[in-house]
């Protein structure tokens, strides 16, 4: 099977990182993880900048990743703004499966206080980096809205990517888990 380029982006909070591992954790080896966060904060301790160092290096880790064979999940906020010059190169270059999650900002305040770092930033914090319906111009993205569970949303993707479920064991997802704060 050919490497596949998955984007799941979205505003703090809205579920983005449990989407990520839980893909992981069905599929199973083969899938490499770039995570905005880790990239701007612990490689390069920047600053969400417009033309930050972290950017084209996600874009060369990608491709890199993509090269040698694995499935390639990049996820973060990852603001149109700053980022969609770069997910728009990376789409040409190598087509993919682009997902937004558009949680309600009060959604995503209730998620975050659930959180292991949930006293890592505030409420405020948060208000001042939403941006509602942050939308890439190119490519188009499929939009997740709160409706959707946790399992459900995973199983879109890899219904949707073509990816299949690994020999990993099954995660555990209630029937009433939303998109939760698990990021």
């Amino acid at each position: 099977m050919t490497a596949r380029l998955i984007v799941v982006r979205g505003n703090s909070g809205s579920g983005k990182t449990s989407v990520v591992e839980a893909i992981r954790a069905l599929y199973g080896r083969g899938i490499a993880y770039i995570e905005q966060d880790y990239v701007r904060r612990t490689v390069f301790q920047e600053l969400d900048e417009l033309d930050g160092a972290n950017i084209e290096l996600i874009g060369l880790m990608a491709r890199h990743a993509l090269g040698r064979g694995f499935h390639t999940v990049i996820e973060g906020i990852l603001p149109t703004v700053r980022y969609g010059g770069m997910l728009a190169r990376l789409h040409r270059e190598y087509g993919g499966h682009f997902y937004y999650l558009d949680i309600p900002f009060e959604e995503t305040v209730r998620r975050h206080g659930t959180r292991d770092k949930a006293t890592a930033f505030t409420a405020e914090d948060m208000a001042a980096w939403y941006r509602s319906k942050d939308l890439l111009d190119q490519p188009r993205e499929t939009v997740i809205d709160e409706t959707s569970s946790l399992d459900a949303t995973v199983q879109q993707i890899l219904d949707e990517t073509g990816l299949r479920r690994g020999p990993a064991a099954e995660i555990q997802v209630g029937d009433d888990d939303r998109l939760t704060g698990r990021e």
